[in-house]
């Protein structure tokens, strides 16, 4: 709590969120972090695809002054994988709940492969406006009754109800776009897996952080843990942020 967060000896934390969500499913562990003088940001992804986000999130971490901390929830650690790639000041990733593909891989192939998710199940497509003529394009959102038990099993119905109601539909390319090159090949990473993750799937969030190289914290939840345990997942970023090198230390490969 020492350190100022403005004085750039500490990182800025970024806080992507997921598919459905928006930077409010973060509050929690912002609370926390602030708490502890971190410099923290939970920007608005445009769930548009993978292109597009990526290249919108990237262009945000590189604007930040100073060190980053890059943590996905959920399709937002396919997000950061890609974005900080090119990132300069990127100098470590924090998956929640989170993917974290490799090259060419399509975030719907990996999902069709889970055993432990339901999420096809309790999808809705829908349409959206491309911008182009008259074209549209598919979009899902989660079918309201279905939320609770597949996204988020731990917490209250009458919050999840909530969540039902102010979800942001994402664009069916986050599932079919493929992925580009994977910062976590040349970045050090951590991650918090969900042991009853409906929604990524407690199996293939593990094995992509096996796979990462990661840190695993491992935690009793669904797969909103940053909401139902939002400590445990303050704690991992907070470790993170005490074991990431500097970025000089990357680039000459110590």
């Amino acid at each position: 709590m020492n350190a100022n967060p403005q004085d750039g000896s500490r990182p800025t934390v970024v806080l992507v969120h997921g598919a459905f969500a928006d930077g409010s499913s973060w509050n929690g562990v912002i609370e926390r972090l602030q708490a502890e003088g971190i410099r923290v940001t939970a920007p608005a992804v445009p769930l548009r695809g993978i292109s597009i986000d990526s290249a919108y999130i990237g262009s945000l971490l590189e604007q930040i002054p100073g060190p980053v901390i890059a943590v996905g929830h959920s399709y937002g650690g396919a997000v950061i994988t890609n974005a900080a790639t090119d990132a300069d000041n990127v100098v470590g990733l924090v998956y929640v709940a989170a993917f974290a593909p490799d090259e060419g891989e399509r975030l719907g192939e990996v999902e069709g492969g889970s055993r432990d998710s339901v999420l096809s199940t309790a999808q809705v497509a829908l349409q959206y406006p491309t911008g182009e003529g008259q074209e549209t394009a598919v979009e899902f959102a989660i079918d309201p009754e279905k939320l609770h038990d597949a996204f988020a099993a731990d917490l209250p119905e009458e919050q999840t109800a909530v969540m039902a109601a102010t979800q942001r539909p994402v664009s069916e390319l986050a599932f079919s776009e493929p992925n580009g090159e994977p910062a976590w090949k040349k970045l050090p990473s951590w991650a918090v897996v969900a042991t009853g993750d409906k929604a990524a799937g407690t199996d293939v969030v593990r094995s992509m952080a096996e796979r990462a190289g990661a840190t695993i914290t491992e935690a009793e939840g669904s797969h909103v843990i940053m909401v139902s345990q939002p400590q445990v997942v303050a704690e991992a970023i907070l470790t993170a942020l005490a074991a990431a090198p500097r970025k000089e230390d990357i680039r000459a490969g110590r």
